[in-house]
């Protein structure tokens, strides 16, 4: 068995499979994909990788598997899975993903059609597994699929602590060993035993405090539509890059292209020039419609409030968020014997809500030559009433 050395779980333990996965191209262009993309340019440190967050999930993966009992051929799927799950991201990581999904229908966690064409796919034939099994654990289906994508998987477990490890914050702290010690199945549900309401409340709030201060920085969301914009850019360019060619670059390769092929905002994001908040408004002074518009909405906004403030449309960007959501609210704690959503079992969950309601804006953006003509052309053209915007 081979063992690797972690900065947040001290050893790391690979079986034959793990140890043979991980020296594949598949998993080793993840060690170039960085696990916060455009949250490094707030906080410095955060440049951990998308390998060693796959090696923690592989990691939490094994020791739940003990605790819950499961082993065998089925343990040996799970294990490949969870070193597995994140291969299916493009550059950058969620931050194209919109990109990716717009042209092939396809999300980062569906890897049937990736691994067979792979040397992942090799090595998991080589050890008699299978490819279609390990792409729907990889899904979250079945009951062993929850563990690793789920409201209590492993995969969240590791990203907060490691997250918060790297940026330095505090928030992201969770019990990641009871969690996993405490996880079982009821009814083929994945939930926490008695006794573990408050360990699912710690989840919920590191989640909450971690989404406020790193996940939506405003500045890893200006440049995040920066960099969404100007991958669809080079996709539409004559720069000879498709999408599948796209989706299997690494954050290097992609911020090369940028640099070369859409230079006005490729430099811009290489050397951390952004674009400034024209608007930044939450729910309340957002419209109902302006909160509902789609990408091809977003897009004829920019144009129409570029022709009005009488600029680029190419520099004006309009970024209207998904409505809040908190899937983890859903998770499932077993309470005086009986499995409950944690939603219904705790008294903080309605005022996490209201705290992500309260914390939602949509922007948009333009160099900061443009802001005071862009804000009020974007006012007259979203009606969104812009308040006072403080870096």
């Amino acid at each position: 068995m081979k063992a690797i050395k972690d900065s947040v779980h001290d050893y790391i333990t690979l079986d034959p499979v793990a140890t043979d996965l991980l020296d594949t191209r598949t998993v080793q262009r993840l060690r170039h994909i960085k696990q916060l993309s455009t949250v490094r340019l707030v906080y410095p440190s955060a440049s951990h990788t998308r390998f060693e967050h796959s090696l923690g999930v592989y990691h939490l993966a094994d020791r739940a598997l003990e605790y819950l009992g499961v082993d065998g051929d089925r343990a040996r799927h799970l294990r490949a899975a969870a070193l597995l799950h994140d291969v299916g991201h493009g550059p950058y990581g969620h931050q194209t993903e919109e990109v990716i999904r717009r042209r092939t229908g396809v999300d980062h966690d569906e890897l049937g059609d990736l691994l067979g064409d792979t040397d992942a796919g090799e090595v998991l034939r080589d050890h008699g597994l299978s490819i279609d099994r390990v792409a729907a654990i990889v899904r979250g289906e079945g009951e062993l699929g929850q563990l690793v994508s789920g409201e209590l998987d492993v995969d969240r477990m590791d990203y907060l602590v490691r997250d918060a490890h790297h940026t330095g914050v505090p928030y992201g702290t969770i019990d990641h060993e009871r969690l996993v010690r405490e996880l079982t199945y009821r009814d083929g549900a994945l939930v926490l035993a008695e006794g573990n309401v408050q360990t699912a409340e710690s989840l919920l709030l590191a989640r909450a405090l971690m989404d406020a201060t790193v996940y939506r920085h405003h500045v890893s969301r200006v440049a995040g539509a920066m960099l969404e914009r100007a991958s669809e850019r080079l996709l539409e360019s004559d720069a000879g890059i498709d999408v599948h060619r796209f989706r299997r670059m690494a954050d290097h390769d992609l911020l090369v292209a940028l640099r070369e092929d859409v230079p006005e905002l490729g430099e811009r994001i290489e050397y951390r020039d952004l674009y400034k908040r024209a608007i930044w408004a939450d729910l309340s002074a957002t419209p109902a419609d302006v909160v509902e518009l789609d990408h091809a909405d977003e897009r004829a906004a920019e144009r129409e409030i570029a022709d009005l403030a009488d600029v680029d449309d190419r520099e004006v960007i309009v970024d209207v968020p998904g409505r809040p959501t908190f899937t983890e609210a859903g998770s499932r704690v077993v309470v005086d014997g009986v499995p409950q959503r944690l939603e219904d079992a705790s008294e903080l969950v309605p005022g996490l809500r209201a705290s992500q309601r309260a914390g939602w804006r949509m922007g948009v953006y333009a160099p900061a030559e443009h802001t005071d003509a862009v804000a009020a052309a974007a006012e007259d053209v979203l009606g969104v009433r812009a308040g006072p915007i403080r870096d």
